[in-house]
């Protein structure tokens, strides 16, 4: 886990560790999602679910993906509930800053048992992050 310095990324980390607190691990994703929406809301974080982005190939629309969260049209947050994070999740997470354009991403995991995250960065803003 990595030291977190902005302030939108904490509080998103913050409000997936009220749910896994409250929860624990166990549940399939879709109940991870459902509750981490209500604790966003809470936190008055605005938020999309679940929305649609077209992925291109050489120019040409080749389908599209959705990410779990959009948060305040800054971060995109990926969730999963499996035991591990395998370098598959890692990619899928990569892969959904890069479609999107955000600089950066969260993968959050409450399939463990303790809370696990981890920010993904675009390489493409990699030359201007500190």
């Amino acid at each position: 886990m990595s030291k977190i310095n902005d302030p939108l990324t904490y509080k998103v980390i913050g409000t997936a560790m009220k749910v896994h607190n409250t929860l624990g691990n166990g549940f399939q994703e879709v109940i991870y999602q459902r509750c981490l929406a209500i604790e966003l809301e809470r936190a008055k974080l605005g938020f999309v679910r679940e929305q649609p982005q077209t992925i291109y190939y050489d120019g040409i629309e080749v389908g599209s993906r959705r990410a779990d969260f959009i948060v305040e049209n800054k971060i995109v947050v990926e969730l999963k509930a499996v035991i591990r994070l395998e370098d598959v999740h890692l990619n899928q997470a990569k892969n959904y800053v890069v479609a999107y354009d955000f600089e950066k991403g969260l993968l959050i995991n409450f399939g463990a048992t303790s809370l696990q995250y981890k920010l993904i960065f675009n390489p493409k803003y990699s030359s201007t992050s500190s």
